[in-house]
């Protein structure tokens, strides 16, 4: 299991086992945040907990902060899927970069053509030093 939390230390997840991949995406949103997301269904291998505020993008997502430091976390989907499950990514820059360190980044084009790009070789320790 991995960890992650907020400068303040108020807001955190916990991720059972280890992300196959971190996903780095150009979107609006994330390429403003920063952000690499391992993803999974809240309540299964991802547990949130603390007080947080959201901003809600469009009818879908919703990107959660701590309101003391402003860290992002996560995000949530909106919705539930046809198994009664909601979507949810953590933010991996929140966690320490030696237990992710050799997790592959997958890069993901949300400002053009939505499309998985193909995958470069390069891992966490690659973004971090």
């Amino acid at each position: 299991m991995i960890e992650g939390t907020c400068l303040c230390g108020a807001v955190g997840w916990s991720f059972d086992g280890l992300p196959e991949s971190a996903t780095a995406c150009n979107c609006t949103a994330c390429r403003r945040y920063g952000t690499l997301w391992a993803y999974d269904y809240e309540g299964e291998a991802i547990r949130v907990f603390g007080p947080t505020k959201a901003y809600v993008r469009g009818r879908s997502l919703e990107f959660h902060f701590c309101p003391e430091c402003g860290c992002v976390a996560f995000w949530r989907g909106r919705g539930l899927d046809e198994q009664g499950r909601r979507r949810i990514a953590v933010n991996l820059r929140l966690t320490e970069p030696g237990p992710i360190a050799n997790v592959v980044i997958d890069h993901f084009d949300g400002l053009g053509s939505f499309d998985d790009l193909p995958r470069d070789g390069r891992c966490i320790k690659d973004m971090w030093f």
